[in-house]
């Protein structure tokens, strides 16, 4: 749901040798796009969950070069940075700084520091349809300070991400506009350790249409954490060539969080093309140690024109034994 990390895809794009189809000048390419959408919960067992939220969002990312062999990255999230409690209209929006750093080329190997993005899974990015992501997303890596490395495995054909890192305490971590508040190592949390004793490695490799990865993750114990986050996750993904495509994600998460529960998502998403239209189905099923939450996800994507589409989803969600059903709306403008 909402817009994805454009640096991410920055990054691949200099993986692959490529340019930004977005813009280029003279060794700095840039790309963006902006969402305005309503997202509804019309109906829940909680009366009080029934929310709408009518929101702008946006993301900006950048990458210049410096030398042949050193380029700066960075990118601007604007969203509303608190979770909506009551109905709202463009309310609570922030800008901050989601990315910002150094990427250093050594061959086909990137090494950046700064504030990153490590790579872990994939389905929190990559589900398919407005909700598709929505319960995936817990597991999503960002707003780290650390160093990742990115690098061909020639004997095998994929590509390793390795990356050490802690959760953002610098100015960095505010927002201007609507505050959020600078995150502090007091505050808690996996991963909010001011130390880089976190990691995360992910393999990937595809074999014709087919694209599959392998990884793993270790949070340590922020302030009030009973235990350390170990993590693992497993997909695939593959293009049938007529316009269909399929993702399955597994990942299972021991002391989920920092406490003593293990959580086990699975994830299924598959979406069909034709012409300007794309429909879509995901399902995420959560199996903690308390409860087993669930999200069932129908979409339609409508392509206006090369940088104009409008997105529709509807959203079935079981969680912490409450259900509710969502609508959601949107227009993407990117460039």
């Amino acid at each position: 749901m909402k817009n994805k990390a454009l640096t991410a895809g920055l990054c691949s794009l200099a993986l692959a040798g490529g340019t930004s189809v977005a813009a280029q000048e003279a060794g700095f390419t840039w790309e963006g796009s902006v969402e305005i959408g309503v997202d509804s919960t019309v109906r829940a067992d909680d009366p009080s969950a029934e929310v709408t939220d009518t929101y702008i969002s946006g993301e900006f990312a950048f990458e210049g070069v410096i030398t042949k062999r050193i380029t700066a990255f960075g990118g601007l999230s604007l969203e509303s940075v608190t979770d909506a409690v009551d109905s709202r209209a463009f309310e609570d929006i922030g800008l901050y700084v989601s990315e910002l750093g150094l990427r250093f080329g050594f061959g086909e190997t990137l090494v950046s520091v700064g504030k990153i993005s490590p790579v872990f899974a994939v389905a929190w990015d990559e589900a398919a349809g407005f909700y598709g992501t929505s319960l995936a997303e817990d597991y999503e890596l960002s707003e780290m300070i650390g160093v990742t490395v990115d690098t061909p495995v020639a004997a095998l054909g994929g590509t390793l991400s390795f990356a050490v890192f802690y959760s953002d305490d610098t100015a960095l971590s505010n927002s201007i506009g609507n505050e959020r508040g600078r995150n502090s190592v007091a505050a808690g949390g996996v991963g909010n350790t001011g130390k880089l004793n976190n990691f995360a490695l992910q393999y990937s490799q595809g074999f014709g249409e087919t694209t599959a990865w392998i990884g793993a993750r270790h949070l340590s114990a922020g302030v009030g954490d009973t235990s350390d986050e170990t993590g693992i996750v497993a997909g695939a993904s593959h293009d049938f060539s007529n316009g269909f495509n399929i993702i399955g994600e597994v990942a299972h998460f021991d002391n989920a969080g920092g406490a003593d529960g293990n959580a086990t998502y699975a994830t299924l998403s598959g979406a069909y093309a034709f012409d300007d239209w794309i429909f879509s189905a995901t399902a995420t099923l959560v199996d903690t140690s308390a409860d087993t939450d669930s999200m069932i996800a129908l979409g339609v994507d409508r392509a206006i024109s090369e940088n104009v589409e409008i997105n529709f989803g509807v959203a079935r969600f079981v969680v912490g034994g409450e259900q509710s059903t969502a609508i959601g709306l949107a227009t993407v403008v990117s460039f």
